[in-house]
């Protein structure tokens, strides 16, 4: 402090000034090792999750394949004759020979895979009552549906079930007789809500009739995943009111933290697991413009129906209730038939509507995420995104209701810049839900990367060329459109200091004025001196939406009585000293 005092202005001015470099040194240095740790952080995570696939896939592997066990001769019986399948799909086998040998399994299998067969099948083939638990009325519906097409005697108990249905079917299973119901379908709040039901369940296991528990979607169990469903805690007693009954989890999406959480909160840690793999070579995956306009975006709907899709069934996914209804009311206008499907319908208008889709009287249904889970119909030949899914794992999955017959199928997702803020303003109070929000953008910026391999590094799965053969609009046209590469820095100076004149002016930028006062548009005080950058305005986003993504640039939520707004500031990431190559495609796609 002495030797302070004895410098003059000058000298203090200049010894600040070393201060600051240093200190900025010191956070730019910060900065790339707080990066290098979360990726460090990610690649354990990736190869935990690796290794613990392996080891449960070592052991799920010991005789599992056999075909020898006192059961084998009914299962292969049921199979052909009540199925009409010639064989198995990867891993339906083992699942069931696990299940029936009475132990725990966790089943992780793409949509579209056959988890359902895991449990109906070992229904038929033992005496008593498999109870299946299943999150949405919609995906119960269909399968009993299927099941009663092929004479198996099914049903579901939900919120529209009539009381006196309810009671026939409780006496049927609590009684001291063999239940003539076979698979019986609940959700998981009559689980935790219905003391009655769970009295009737209890009595079939006294009498020896409860076989199996099969959870559904069993992801929902983990506040780690992406559906979590608070109703789904109360299943962690199962094993102690039932402890000789086998449980069955399936899910087509966990990664290992789920996978975790979900055997612990489940108490079956030493549960047998079994993973298929997750790609879905008939599917073609590609991202579209999505206009500004939503007129225009109604005809472009309804020319891929139309015309691409002309009398093909398929699904178009929306953001909102409101999305649903308009785009909906729109296309019906111009000749199409489809119906909107969301959860302030009616629970028999929604029945209604499943039923004329899956018997090909609607084309599509416009639909939220109330629709879907566990969705078997088998010839969808196309599934639009109308706006971007909340996560890759909410994307995989709803994608994946398409092409389940095993013939191409095709798996739009429709982009806008101003669609990311739409999905970040939801997720961000979510535990990583701006990083699985931030997942999807990626997916549809990044420019040279294979669409299927980004969705397979999201289950840490090593997908190359020959697992997509193709099938995605990256790789069908890496010759014809190869995306150049930009010097990302200058326009990271230029918006961070629109940010800072904006602050000067005391107010803050959303992202789409941040874009239109560096296109010189907008507020004439929020423009640079500087001439507007020779780049069109889909590029421009793009530069935003990158440097947003890697930290350059963040949100900033605020709320308002009505809304959440998104703000952009600067990032945690300071102006990198060396150049960021951004690769970008001229058209901004």
């Amino acid at each position: 402090m002495d030797i302070l005092l004895s410098l003059t202005e000058e000298e203090l001015a200049s010894e600040a000034n070393h201060i600051a470099q240093k200190l900025e040194s010191v956070e730019q240095k910060l900065s790339r090792l707080e990066s290098q740790r979360a990726k460090l952080l990610e690649l354990k995570e990736t190869i935990e999750h690796v290794r613990v696939r392996k080891e449960s896939q070592k052991i799920s592997l010991q005789d599992w394949e056999k075909e020898d066990f006192g059961w084998s001769a009914s299962v292969r019986k049921v199979l052909k004759e009540v199925f009409h399948l010639n064989d198995f799909r990867a891993q339906q086998l083992q699942t069931i020979n696990a299940l029936l040998s009475g132990h725990d399994v966790l089943l992780l299998a793409p949509t579209g895979g056959g988890k359902s067969l895991c449990y109906q099948l070992p229904a038929l083939v033992t005496d008593g009552l498999t109870v299946v638990i299943s999150p949405l009325i919609s995906l119960m519906e269909d399968q009993i549906w299927s099941l009663q097409k092929l004479n198996i005697s099914a049903n579901l108990l939900c919120s529209s079930t009539e009381r006196s249905e309810v009671s026939r079917v409780l006496k049927d299973f609590s009684s001291a007789s063999k239940p003539s119901l076979k698979l019986l379908y609940v959700t998981p709040e009559r689980m935790a809500k219905s003391k009655r039901f769970m009295s009737a369940l209890q009595k079939c296991y006294k009498f020896g009739h409860l076989d199996r528990f099969a959870i559904d979607e069993v992801h929902c169990c983990s506040q780690w995943g992406h559906d979590f469903r608070s109703d789904y805690k109360y299943l962690g007693v199962l094993k102690e009111l039932f402890p000789k009954v086998p449980l069955l989890g399936v899910t087509a999406t966990a990664t290992a933290k789920v996978t975790e959480d979900v055997q612990k909160m489940l108490r079956i840690q030493n549960s047998i697991m079994f993973v298929a793999t997750f790609n879905r070579p008939n599917l073609y995956y590609h991202v579209l413009e999505k206009p500004s306009s939503k007129m225009v975006q109604y005809e472009l709907l309804a020319s891929l129906l139309l015309k691409r899709f002309r009398k093909q069934s398929g699904i178009v996914y929306t953001f909102s209730i409101k999305d649903a209804e308009d785009i909906s009311s729109e296309l019906n206008e111009r000749g199409l038939k489809v119906a909107a499907y969301h959860a302030n319908l009616q629970c028999a208008t929604r029945t209604q509507i499943h039923h004329l889709w899956v018997t090909n009287r609607l084309q599509a249904v416009v639909a939220t995420v109330a629709f879907g889970m566990g969705i078997d119909k088998p010839d969808v030949r196309f599934v639009i995104h109308h706006t971007l899914s909340k996560s890759m794992d909410n994307f995989y999955q709803e994608t994946g209701r398409a092409g389940r017959d095993g013939q191409r199928a095709e798996c739009i997702l429709l982009y806008h810049f101003a669609d990311m803020f739409r999905i970040s303003t939801m997720m961000f109070e979510e535990y990583t839900g701006l990083k699985n929000a931030y997942s999807m953008v990626e997916y549809c910026i990044n420019t040279s990367e294979c669409r299927r391999k980004l969705i397979g590094q999201h289950f840490s799965a090593v997908w190359g060329p020959s697992d997509c053969n193709e099938m995605c609009d990256r790789c069908a046209n890496r010759d014809t459109a190869v995306p150049r590469e930009i010097d990302a820095l200058p326009y990271l100076k230029e918006l961070c200091k629109i940010i800072d004149r904006s602050e000067q002016y005391q107010t803050k930028i959303t992202p789409l004025k941040l874009v239109d006062a560096w296109l010189h548009k907008g507020p004439v005080k929020l423009r640079l001196d500087t001439p507007a950058p020779f780049i069109s305005r889909g590029v421009a986003e793009q530069i935003v939406a990158f440097l947003i993504l890697h930290d350059y640039l963040k949100e900033d939520f605020v709320y308002t009585p009505y809304s959440t707004l998104s703000y952009i500031t600067r990032g945690n990431k300071k102006l990198p000293p060396s150049t960021e190559q951004l690769p970008v495609r001229p058209d901004g796609e």
